[in-house]
């Protein structure tokens, strides 16, 4: 009787034990075939798209299978955001997750997913600072004359962005409570035309990505106010904080990957070291820091508590600024 009572255990402890090893041996067998990492904005759309490309060529190069960036922009991106909250938990569909996902979540009144229930984070990629730039007709040289300039000025001021709910028009109304200062929100259609009318002095600020206007300053055609983030940024050393004039103020667009949840945690984590290695790479490294950001290796977890941190934060700024999506 102990004997066979011995073999049972052994046996039912043998069975427990089979989904575990079968758990590693797919996370150590994956990628057995393509993988797809989506970018919820055309291609050739800014910083998504580039760092989406440079860790697919990584991934691929490291893994073996080839890591394909899959551009599915619409409504804002949440077309591709849904796309892989929908897609099988099987490490096979990643997201290039962007600020746009933390914002979305409160933006829009009906989604088709919850973002932070159903994806699950895999690694935090980098955070680039947003840049406070004018027109150079625009009498200011400091945040505090800007600030003192649209106070002398109320609703004469016009803040460009690339649309309503894109992270640079958040961290401008954000500014806006913070301050007290009355702007006239103008939202375009993309960057580029932004860009074009802000250049041209038919608008007045705005609180774009770095990578996007750091040419711009750099050439003279643009001035420099501040970055956004709570520290200066590599790409533009001598340019304050806002913070250093608005203590307290921090805006920054966060990028990272994630994946549809009931993905394995082997396989998320067979990911997350592969990312961080990236992240650690002389090269890459250099080539975000040329796009105003700095990396953001971590774990999965930290990457979930900075998702979370941001959705709470532009939830309510958006709800403050009663912000309405288009």
């Amino acid at each position: 009787m102990n004997l066979h009572r011995r073999q049972f255990l052994h046996l039912a402890a043998g069975a427990a034990a089979f989904p575990f090893v079968g758990n590693i041996a797919r996370a150590e067998a994956y990628p057995t075939r393509p993988v797809r990492i989506v970018v919820a904005f055309a291609a050739g759309s800014g910083a998504p798209d580039i760092l989406a490309r440079l860790l697919g060529q990584w991934l691929s190069d490291r893994l073996g299978q080839q890591f394909i960036v899959d551009n599915r922009p619409g409504a804002g991106g949440t077309i591709g955001t849904e796309s892989v909250a929908r897609a099988p938990g099987d490490g096979y569909a990643l997201l290039m997750a962007g600020p746009n996902d933390a914002i979305s979540a409160t933006l829009y009144e009906k989604l088709n997913f919850n973002f932070i229930r159903d994806i699950a984070p895999v690694a935090g990629v980098t955070r680039f600072s947003n840049l406070m730039v004018v027109n150079p007709s625009v009498p200011a040289n400091t945040v505090p004359e800007f600030i003192a300039y649209a106070k002398a000025n109320p609703g004469k001021v016009n803040m460009a962005s690339p649309g309503i709910g894109t992270s640079s028009h958040v961290a401008g109304e954000l500014f806006k409570m913070m301050t007290g200062v009355d702007m006239v929100h103008v939202p375009y259609r993309g960057g580029a035309p932004a860009l074009t009318d802000l250049l041209s002095g038919q608008v007045h600020v705005w609180f774009g990505t770095t990578s996007s206007s750091i040419e711009y300053v750099r050439a003279g055609r643009l001035r420099a106010l501040a970055v956004t983030t709570a520290t200066r940024s590599e790409a533009l050393p001598d340019v304050p904080t806002v913070s250093d004039f608005v203590p307290g103020y921090e805006a920054s667009a966060l990028y990272g990957v994630g994946a549809p949840k009931n993905t394995p945690v082997e396989v998320l984590g067979k990911l997350n070291r592969e990312i961080n290695s990236a992240l650690a790479d002389p090269k890459i490294k250099a080539r975000i820091a040329d796009l105003g950001g700095v990396v953001l290796p971590g774990s999965p977890a930290e990457f979930g508590k900075l998702i979370a941190a941001e959705t709470e934060k532009w939830g309510k700024v958006i709800q403050m600024a009663n912000i309405k999506a288009e």
